[in-house]
């Protein structure tokens, strides 16, 4: 065992990993290559001088010794945010933590102008299991409630989905069946695909290309200039939408100046 302390960045990533159960979602979630995802985990491993992982062909199963240095490592994410919020504390912007899928995130992105506010806003991934009511996000983009006591919640309108693409295109672009909207893909049009990547937004340049049709939900696809509407929504894929926040946290000024403009942009689609 290497005597030398793991840093906290590695350990930060082991949480990650751990929580997505493979390196291809942690991939996605980090936007760290993959083979450096495997050598640091490895490294990792040979520095605490334990098996942390159970490496197959389903992912990265966590051992006993695994669970335990995940379970220790439980709201090292809210500290290192609380943490950058005492850095910056003579800032008059606050950080706030925002997390939703990658559509929600890019409309978001859009259309929070610059302007003068007493938060800032920081996107942090939604495919890893950030654990609300821990506060490792400030807010959050669910299509569910939570069932956690101690998450406030505000429902939205329900989102649709509908099929987008430059007239005449036939064939689908798709990514990783591992949202519901791309498992309905690949369940329902799996022989039609002809074109792949493993981001969301690579999808949407091909759809703008020519390479094939993508689906998108409407609040996203009915505002594309490049793209018109090709189905009726499809109903499998409706769900519900909520804002969720930390019961206590929701009343920090920031946070709730940043949930009023959020709530406000969403109510706009």
């Amino acid at each position: 065992m290497n005597e030398t302390p793991a840093s906290l960045d590695d350990l930060e990533l082991f949480a990650i990993v751990a929580q997505c159960a493979s390196l291809s979602a942690a991939h996605r979630a980090t936007r760290i290559p993959l083979p450096t995802l495997s050598r640091r985990m490895a490294a990792l491993e040979q520095r605490l001088g334990k098996a942390l992982f159970r490496r197959g062909p389903n992912g990265y199963a966590l051992t006993s010794d695994g669970r335990a240095l995940a379970a220790e490592l439980t709201g090292l994410a809210d500290t290192r945010h609380r943490v950058a919020r005492w850095q910056t504390s003579g800032d008059t912007r606050a950080p706030v933590r925002i997390t939703a899928g990658f559509w929600t995130s890019r409309f978001l992105a859009q259309r929070l102008r610059p302007k003068d506010r007493i938060w800032q806003p920081r996107f942090v991934p939604a495919n890893t299991r950030l654990d609300m009511a821990r506060r490792e996000a400030d807010i959050g983009i669910r299509n569910a409630a939570p069932d956690h006591r101690w998450l406030a919640r505000q429902q939205l309108a329900p989102v649709e989905f509908a099929v987008y693409g430059l007239p005449g295109v036939s064939g689908f672009v798709a990514t990783h069946p591992d949202v519901p909207s791309q498992r309905w893909l690949h369940t329902h049009h799996a022989d039609e695909i002809t074109a792949t990547a493993s981001d969301p937004r690579l999808c949407l340049d091909l759809a703008e290309a020519g390479h094939g049709k993508i689906v998108l939900p409407t609040f996203v696809g009915d505002t594309l200039a490049t793209l018109s509407r090709q189905s009726e929504p499809i109903l499998e894929l409706q769900h519900e939408a909520w804002l969720v926040a930390h019961q206590d946290g929701r009343h920090d000024p920031p946070v709730r100046a940043a949930i009023d403009e959020i709530v406000s942009i969403l109510s706009e689609t």
